[in-house]
Formats: structure tokens, sequence, C-alpha cells
């Protein structure tokens, strides 16, 4: 009796030791592997983007003043004239006069177009015989809307690509701005105009005209990639001492794939471009910088 009565004692006191053993260690904290790029300092433009055939800015049809054949060309597609000079010849088919070549002059000076009539073939004084056109400078019309004419203003810069030299930017001014808007498209004629000193555009390229309304120097953006939520509730994770800390941001202009931080960073943040999707406030990071 006597043994049972230490024994029990003893018992009770290993189960109840041995519900008091310490918890296991927590598992550690997953660490996410993010992509990161910093935050630097650019120029944004507000922008507003048409399309637009170029076109010499002064350009003339040639017409003969006597009517008869084209007997002799002076100038070919492609060739310098300047004004008043002799581009053809016909032979008059007036009747009693003395055989005379008749000179066909260029109203401007300029480049030679294109002839539209050939050696031998007979014109008359409503014939279109060439075209002149003067390319030192050239220019785009577009019809702006509206809602943007307010702000548009002459010598108003705009930039220009055309597929013939995709890695060139041309800049070129607005020249004209009609006082009349179109009442069906509720539009008014602008024109642009720019300086063509090679040459290198030609009357009827197809031109990408983004007209600049507002510019931001030295502004902080980010690449759309890294925001996280829809206007006004827009963030973004920065990266500290390997740890994903959740900001909320104001945006600004978009141009490309840049956004303009009108407030909430600064130059050199390093701002998650890829893996935010696995983030928390406070999430142990690894990055990999974007080169």
């Amino acid at each position: 009796m006597k043994f049972k009565t230490i024994i029990l004692p003893l018992m009770i006191v290993v189960f109840l030791c041995s519900g008091c053993q310490p918890a296991e260690k927590e598992t550690a904290q997953e660490i996410i592997p993010v992509k990161v790029s910093k935050v630097v300092l650019q120029q944004l433009d507000e922008t507003i983007d048409y399309v637009g055939n170029i076109q010499a800015q002064d350009e003339a049809v040639v017409y003969p003043k006597v009517s008869g054949k084209i007997i002799r060309k002076i100038k070919e597609d492609g060739s310098l004239v300047k004004k008043g000079e002799v581009i053809c010849y016909i032979d008059r088919d007036e009747t009693g006069l003395k055989f005379e070549e008749a000179p066909v002059e260029s109203p401007l000076s300029g480049v030679v177009g294109r002839f539209y009539s050939s050696i031998g073939e007979n014109v008359t004084t409503q014939s279109s015989v060439a075209l002149v056109v003067n390319m030192d400078k050239v220019k785009i019309e577009l019809s702006i809307t509206e809602k943007y004419l307010p702000r548009i203003v002459l010598g108003q810069e705009a930039l220009i690509k055309v597929d013939a030299w995709p890695n060139d930017d041309f800049i070129g001014k607005v020249t004209k701005i009609s006082p009349v808007l179109d009442l069906t498209t509720r539009s008014a004629p602008i024109e642009i105009t720019l300086d063509n000193p090679n040459y290198r555009l030609q009357s009827g390229m197809f031109a990408k005209v983004s007209l600049i309304l507002s510019q931001r120097k030295d502004t902080p953006v980010v690449l759309k990639e890294a925001i996280v939520g829809k206007e006004p509730d827009t963030y973004v994770y920065i990266v500290v001492n390997n740890k994903a800390i959740l900001k909320k941001v104001f945006l600004g202009l978009r141009q490309g794939p840049y956004y303009s931080v009108a407030d909430g960073l600064k130059p050199d943040d390093a701002v998650v471009i890829i893996g935010q999707q696995r983030l928390y406030d406070g999430a142990q990071v690894v990055t990999e910088e974007e080169k």
C-alpha cells in the first residue's frame, strides 16, 4: 500500500512534465525572389498622337503656255530646278507659224517631282506637264478635336516619326491653326511645318505625329509593371534592407512604359517590378536588379 502511494504521485509528475515540452520553433519566414528597378529622374511629355501625310510646303503643277508636241526634255524626275528655268520644249502646232521651240518654265524653285507627259506627246494649255515641289520645308496637315484645341498654340513642338527612318525623330512646329471648326467632325485643321535640309522626308510619306501638350522635367518615374491597384488607390513595393515595404503613390503623366510619380518615391528607391504578386508588407525578399 505504501509502495502504491509513492508510485502514483511519480506517474502524475511524469505525465504532467510530458505535456510541458517546449513547442517546436516556428517555420522560418519565406524569402521571396523579386526583380527591382531603381527610381530615376526623367523628362516625361504629355502628348496627343495623330497620323498624317507629308507634303511639300510649296508645290505647283506646270502647264504649257501653248499647244503642241513635247520634243525635248531639259529636266528629269528628281532634277533641281530654279524658278523660270526651262524644263522642256514644245513644238507649237499653230498654223502659219514658223517652227520655233516653245519653252515650258518652272513657276518655282525646287525639285521636279514628276513628269506627267512624255516626249512626242501632244499637250494643250490645259495639260499637266510636270509637278515641281519645294522640299526645303515640308508640312503635315491634321484635324484637331475641339477638346484639345485650347492647348494648341503657334510654335508648339511636334515629334514626327516615319517608317523610312525608324530610328530618327524629326521635330516640327505648329505654323497654322484654323479659327473655324468643321461642324461635322467638331475639329479644326492645323498645319505643322519642319525643315528638310537633306530631303530625307519626301512628299507622300506616312507620318506619326505626337503633339507635345506639356512637359515634366526631372520627375521620378517608375515602370508601369510596378504599379499595384487602380487610381486613385495605387501602390508600389520598395525594398529596404531585403524587406518589402508597401507604399502608396500618386501618379502623374504616362509616356510609353513609364509613369511619373507626383508623390511617394524618391530617386534610387528600389521598386519591385516582377514578383509583387506574392508580396505583403514586411515580406523578406532577395532581389535582382534590372540591367
